[in-house]
């Protein structure tokens, strides 16, 4: 790969990384992620995947990302996922692909953990109560989950 390829690839990492710490803090404020910021993520994971030369295998993350969705779905119709959550996941296994799914998905269980307990033992994110139920932002733990993946793949894990 050339010097520009690796360049421009690491330049849309970080472009990647910053929008996915504001979709984290707007959902953080506002419960709610946006269309417009979740068609971004899709659009900058093909933007990524030419410029680093991984357009090759980029089909394998489509089709893990869309069964992901279809397993997702289950969980929305039970209510127990929000459709942002949905979406924002879905870009995340697009993101991540199976090489990386099992790393992503241990940090999601660390950071929401980690998460639960600033929200609900320290009070220091806001929680929402709906139909009796306590609902947190979840897009603050994907993202730091999708920016932990792209630090293993930086350090060749």
């Amino acid at each position: 790969m050339t010097d520009l390829r690796v360049f421009l690839s690491q330049v849309v990492l970080l472009i990647t990384a910053t929008t996915l710490f504001y979709v984290a803090m707007t959902d953080l404020r506002e419960f709610k992620i946006r269309n417009s910021l979740v068609i971004a993520l899709a659009c900058l994971y093909g933007i990524y995947a030419f410029s680093s030369g991984q357009w090759v295998t980029a089909h394998w993350n489509v089709a893990f990302a869309f069964v992901m969705f279809i397993v997702m779905l289950f969980f929305y119709l039970r209510n127990w996922l929000g459709g942002g959550d949905v979406k924002i996941l879905t870009v995340a296994f697009l993101w991540v692909g199976i090489r990386y799914a099992m790393p992503f998905t241990l940090m999601l269980m660390v950071f929401a953990v980690i998460h639960i307990v600033l929200a609900k033992k320290l009070k220091w994110v806001a929680v929402r109560h709906t139909e009796g139920r306590a609902r947190i932002p979840f897009a603050p733990s994907i993202a730091a989950s999708i920016i932990g993946v792209f630090v293993l793949r930086w350090s060749g894990l």
